[in-house]
């Protein structure tokens, strides 16, 4: 649930300031409901009454990754350019700049750590699930299209030899893509093996996999 405070102040105003300071917020990022109008005193001495409001914390989720991303570059004191796009999918971030390479990390390990930080805060107490992406100079987009193109290597080795193949560690989200590419294959199948952190893909053979009659036929020699 999104933060709010109640305050009251001899003006509508004076409320509202009071509670966007408690909040260390702006008024743009701001939902006000003025619970209290209130009124002057009679002859500046009776019946007066102080407004009151409620102001609830409403920044936008893009502000907000910015703001969290901004704070992680600057605690490491490197100068980036951050473009942040908010699309129907998903919030996505790409951060550039001359070293950036310590926020990918070994195998992209930071820059998942980065990514899974940065969904716990957008979703934070939210009902709906907000899908984050963060990238780092294109790294996940350019990995993602290794990725893919290392499946249908594996799965053409697969239907070559007539032999499962195991590839290296991968993180789920890199298991995901390989999965994703091979999952209407027509011959090979995928299936994840193995513990955190080594677990792995395995791609196969389809137990109905009729590859005597297929385009591979070629690569068949049959055995006497």
């Amino acid at each position: 649930m999104a933060k709010s405070v109640e305050k009251s102040g001899r003006t509508v105003d004076e409320a509202i300031n009071a509670a966007l300071a408690e909040l260390n917020i702006d008024l743009e990022d701001a939902e006000v409901d003025i619970l209290e109008e209130g009124s002057k005193a009679v002859l500046g001495l009776f019946g007066g009454k102080e407004a009151r409001v409620r102001v609830t914390e409403n920044k936008p989720d893009s502000k907000v990754l910015r703001e969290f991303l901004d704070l992680v570059v600057d605690t490491m004191g490197v100068e980036v350019s951050m473009n942040i796009e908010n699309d129907e999918d998903a919030l996505r971030a790409n951060i550039y700049g001359d070293d950036v390479s310590f926020l990918i990390g070994r195998h992209g390990d930071t820059l998942q750590a980065l990514n899974y930080l940065s969904n716990l805060i957008i979703n934070k107490e939210k009902e709906t699930y907000r899908r984050v992406i963060v990238d780092v100079e294109d790294y996940r987009k350019k990995r993602e299209e290794s990725l893919r193109s290392l499946a249908n290597r594996t799965a053409a080795k697969v239907v070559k030899y007539r032999r499962p193949v195991s590839l290296e560690p991968m993180q789920a989200y890199e298991r995901r893509i390989i999965h994703t590419e091979l999952q209407n294959h027509d011959y090979v199948e995928t299936v994840s093996q193995g513990e955190e952190p080594n677990r792995c893909v395995t791609v196969r053979l389809k137990p109905n996999a009729n590859l005597r009659s297929n385009k591979y036929r070629g690569s068949y020699r049959k055995r006497y």
